[in-house]
């Protein structure tokens, strides 16, 4: 009897342990959106009828070589993970202080790797430089090459041949882009998985109005 009782109390045991553990990983499941660390970039936009502009163009350049649609951008900060409430509290950061300025294309290029296939290749001019400086100083972030100013069209992974041809193609669709002067007049922080290439997860988590210089 006494043997019965005490396998009734070892099962009830395990039991109350088995609720506790379920609990507390209930209980992390619950925290861990605000815990859990993402990657985040932030991107400086330009103004909204070059972005239009931009839009029609990189849809003319996808509907011949593939690749995702996304917003036409600077990157400012380059990816680096942070928890949500870090990275809001980063980038309301570093925007304050920061105006609307002025970027010139030098012209259309072509890169090395999928996220710079083609590309309009930004004078390295420091009104350029000094934002995003200043953003990455406030963001903790280091890249390992030297900043490279510029503002992706086509996101693909192609060969060379088909590089060169995406880079007529932008030319051919849109005659002045090569030689665009224009305004970034936003700021935007994005959650981007670089792992992800359809760009499905990524998504604008703030955007900031740059006060006009």
């Amino acid at each position: 009897m006494f043997h019965h009782i005490y396998l009734i109390r070892s099962v009830a045991f395990l039991g109350l342990i088995t609720i506790t553990v379920f609990l507390f990983s209930l209980s992390m499941d619950i925290q861990d959106p605000q815990s859990k660390k993402h990657v985040y970039s932030v991107w400086a936009l330009p103004q909204q009828d070059l972005s239009t502009r931009l839009k029609s163009l990189m849809s003319g350049l996808r509907s011949e070589f593939g690749g995702p649609e996304f917003e036409p951008h600077v990157t400012a900060v380059g990816a680096i993970s942070l928890t949500e409430s870090e990275a809001r509290d980063k980038f309301s950061q570093a925007c304050q202080g920061l105006k609307a300025y002025n970027a010139s294309v030098v012209k259309v290029e072509t890169g090395t790797f999928f996220y710079q296939c083609v590309f309009l290749l930004l004078s390295r001019t420091p009104e350029v430089v000094e934002p995003s400086a200043h953003c990455s100083s406030h963001f903790g972030y280091k890249s390992p090459t030297p900043y490279m100013p510029h503002l992706s069209l086509l996101y693909a992974d192609l060969t060379e041949e088909e590089k060169k041809k995406a880079q007529e193609k932008a030319n051919a669709l849109d005659k002045g882009i090569g030689s665009l002067n224009f305004q970034i007049t936003r700021l935007a922080l994005y959650k981007t998985d670089t792992e992800d290439k359809s760009l499905k997860s990524w998504e604008k988590v703030a955007e900031y109005e740059l006060p006009a210089n």
